[in-house]
């Protein structure tokens, strides 16, 4: 795992988006070529024609709910939950604080929704099955919950009105994410417009991103570490489309990991894409050979997360140790609201 780590100053982490959204920077990494800092808005230009980028048209939901466990002679407790991954239309699979006070049975009241523990797990995981389900949840949730921005950004200010614009894509269509796809928050219409007008294609796909995202790898090995499954949707049309585009020269550009971690999911050995609809867990680290994707736009991810560990794999662990270096001395902003790279391949990172 130390291999993963690097010190990232405190200062690094964004807590504010650029504005406008296309603002940020771009650090376009090619591996065994000179770094490039570059603009968001640059992107088209680092692209050829006929290449096919790939968004995550996900929407996020307010996940983060704060209620009361009610139970018979026993005083109220203040619990939070954040919804990670829906199991049928009246049950949510979430994290829960304190989790280590729940029992199956309890009851939760969430303002006037009410939910009752049907399976506890581990790590904090809870199992709910909610007084409504469908469409009226749906509506009760949005309601009742907050927005669920990133445990580093929640932890150094209070979600307010903004957030509920700048953490959610200018495309975004599906609701279900409990977390944004971040990669996609720097695309505004103007620079979709852009992408357009050099001739590359848009395709979306969906991957309700869950609260999974949020957890750091605690496992001492790589191996020992388990990723919660979300749920992704691709079509047989795109399927077929970015086959297309394989065939005639051009490459995949997935736009995020989490849309690179779905097309890899649906991608064969040689990597024809089919259909894919339903939970993937794909946990990438180094020595996992690529086979839908060749390129990836991403923003900076944190020291010793799954995310960084994907980048590794992708271009290299030696080459994003010193892409995030240059990043880091250069003032480059991480995480969800910080700036975007653009990765090509490297040579395959096979683990020391």
């Amino acid at each position: 795992m130390d291999l993963f780590d690097f010190d990232l100053p405190e200062s690094c982490i964004a807590l504010r988006p650029a504005e406008p959204r296309d603002a940020g920077r771009l650090l376009v990494v090619r591996p065994g070529d000179a770094l490039a800092d570059c603009s968001v808005r640059d992107l088209p230009g680092a692209l050829r024609a006929g290449d096919a980028l790939v968004f995550n048209d996900t929407r996020v939901i307010p996940a983060r709910l704060i209620g009361v466990r009610t139970r018979p002679g026993a005083p109220g407790q203040r619990t939070e939950v954040m919804l990670h991954l829906r199991e049928a239309p009246a049950r949510w699979r979430a994290f829960a604080r304190p989790a280590k006070r729940l029992t199956a049975g309890d009851a939760l009241q969430f303002g006037d929704l009410r939910a009752t523990v049907v399976e506890k797990g581990e790590a904090g995981e809870i199992v709910f099955d909610f007084d409504r389900a469908g469409p009226d949840l749906d509506a009760q949730i949005a309601l009742e919950g907050a927005l669920p921005l990133p445990p580093y950004i929640a932890g150094k200010r209070p979600t307010d009105a903004r957030d509920t614009t700048d953490y959610q894509t200018v495309y975004a269509r599906h609701p279900g994410a409990v977390a944004a796809p971040t990669a996609g928050l720097h695309f505004s219409d103007d620079l979709l417009a852009a992408i357009d007008a050099a001739g590359l294609q848009r395709h979306h796909v969906t991957l309700h991103v869950g609260a999974g995202t949020f957890l750091p790898v605690k496992a001492d090995d790589t191996e020992g570490h388990r990723m919660h499954a979300e749920i992704g949707i691709l079509d047989a049309e795109t399927a077929a489309a970015l086959n297309a585009v394989r065939a005639a020269g051009g490459r995949i550009v997935a736009v995020g990991t989490t849309a690179l971690r779905l097309l890899e999911s649906a991608a064969s050995p040689a990597g024809t894409l089919s259909a894919f609809s339903g939970p993937t867990d794909i946990f990438i680290t180094p020595g996992y050979r690529f086979r839908a994707v060749d390129a990836l736009v991403t923003n900076f991810h944190l020291p010793r997360s799954t995310l960084f560990m994907l980048v590794s794999a992708f271009s290299g662990l030696d080459t994003m140790r010193a892409a995030y270096a240059h990043a880091i001395r250069s003032g480059y902003r991480f995480y969800s609201y910080g700036d975007a790279s653009l990765l090509f391949p490297g040579p395959r990172a096979d683990m020391p």
